[in-house]
């Protein structure tokens, strides 16, 4: 048996990246390949059994692309990175490690994390009507928030409009203080703190004002057309068969329109059908129209939430 392996890292920041919090990319790393690893400086010692050092070994050569650069390394990069070396597609992991959907204000670099998520993005680009489904913290309504952004800020389209259904979930809108805009506000929180991450929040709000980034609940959207762009629904599934309906059919000239929800998670009553639901089993043969399903492996927020909703997974079955 050969001795131990040693990768020697460029920097510090390469070191920090490849190793994660309190060294949770290492432990990750050892459970997917079988091989011990220990960090000591810039240097990475890899033992175990040849197959297991030559599994790791290339599993930390698949990830050069983030660590070299010290991009912040997620459970979903080493994930993918290991699912890439078993199906033969080293290559299109490059290429999917290597492009940059957008920067954040603070310089964080956003790409796709999963070869689910880079499809999803390439249909984010080129078609007018997707649907994406997919369990809680996959990335379904920030990646679409992200291109739409990046689509308004170089003038692909002309306005940015985010909605959905404001379903009460146990709490009647009548008692919430303030105005409709300000009742439904807390529904649409996640969208606004999405678009924060690239727009200075100072300037959201007169942006807001001339029309040019609309956030409103589903029910604004009755009887418009919505030309010129670039439209999100997010909960789709707690939509009814009519209001998506509605919705789909406000899709105007030069417009672009993503519908994400979570099939599994939907806060209607239990006697009405998701509108979602409905519109996949409808038009999933439209052609024109792409579909795009997300499972528990796409997940990329803490690692804990992958497993959680893989355990509600296996519960519901």
């Amino acid at each position: 048996m050969l001795g131990d392996i040693k990768i020697t890292l460029p920097d510090t920041s390469s070191a920090i990246a490849l190793a994660g919090y309190s060294e949770a990319n290492l432990k990750l790393l050892s459970q997917q390949t079988g091989a011990n690893m220990v960090l000591r400086g810039q240097e990475l010692f890899i033992s175990g059994t040849d197959n297991q050092k030559e599994l790791a070994s290339k599993l930390v050569r698949s990830l050069e692309n983030l660590w070299s650069t010290g991009n912040i390394i997620s459970s979903a990069d080493i994930l993918t990175a290991r699912q890439a070396l078993d199906t033969h597609r080293e290559d299109q992991l490059q290429e999917l490690q290597k492009d940059i959907l957008a920067k954040t204000r603070r310089g964080l670099e956003i790409r796709a994390k999963t070869f689910h998520q880079r499809k999803y993005i390439d249909y984010l680009r080129q078609k007018d009507l997707t649907f994406c489904i997919g369990p809680a913290g996959t990335g379904k309504t920030y990646l679409a928030v992200v291109v739409a952004v990046k689509e308004l800020l170089t003038n692909k389209f002309e306005r940015l409009i985010l909605t959905r259904p404001a379903v009460e979930a146990g709490e009647r809108l009548g008692f919430l203080p303030g105005d409709l805009q300000q009742k439904v506000n807390p529904y649409l929180r996640p969208l606004y703190d999405a678009i924060n991450e690239f727009i200075d929040p100072e300037k959201v709000p007169n942006l807001m004002e001339r029309g040019i980034i609309e956030v409103a609940p589903l029910a604004y959207m009755r009887g418009r057309t919505l030309n010129n762009s670039f439209v999100i629904v997010d909960e789709a599934q707690n939509t009814t068969p009519a209001q998506m309906k509605m919705v789909l059919t406000r899709l105007g000239f030069n417009s672009r329109m993503v519908i994400t929800g979570d099939v599994t998670q939907t806060d209607l009553p239990p006697h009405q059908q998701s509108g979602l639901d409905v519109a996949l089993r409808i038009l999933k043969n439209v052609e024109g129209i792409a579909m795009c399903e997300f499972t528990q492996k796409d997940v990329v927020r803490h690692p804990l939430v992958q497993r959680i909703v893989s355990a509600y997974e296996q519960y519901e079955k």
